[in-house]
């Protein structure tokens, strides 16, 4: 398996992982007060847009040769990692 292959599921399980807790939160969302509701749909919007980024990373990762997987993977990875830790700390904001 490339590395670009690698890294493409890599990314597509922790796209994978995100729907999972989105939906968790969406299920607290739907018990919760108004008040509530309102914070976790904040919430919720917020990690939907990094989920975005993610799924756009993802498709210009898939639409990339081999040469051009090799220009692009650092500043993949560094953006992957920035916006996990985006997510982490949003998701910490909530728990």
């Amino acid at each position: 398996m490339s590395d670009k292959n690698a890294y493409q599921q890599k990314l597509e399980a922790q796209l994978q992982e995100w729907q999972a807790e989105i939906e968790k939160l969406r299920a607290k969302a739907d018990k919760a007060n108004a008040e509530a509701r309102i914070k976790y749909d904040e919430q919720i919007e917020e990690l939907v847009a990094y989920q975005k980024k993610g799924q756009k990373q993802l498709a210009e990762l898939q639409q990339a040769n081999e040469s051009a997987w090799a220009d692009m993977k650092a500043g993949m990875e560094k953006a992957w990692d920035d916006m996990a830790k985006a997510w982490k700390s949003a998701m910490n904001r909530f728990s």
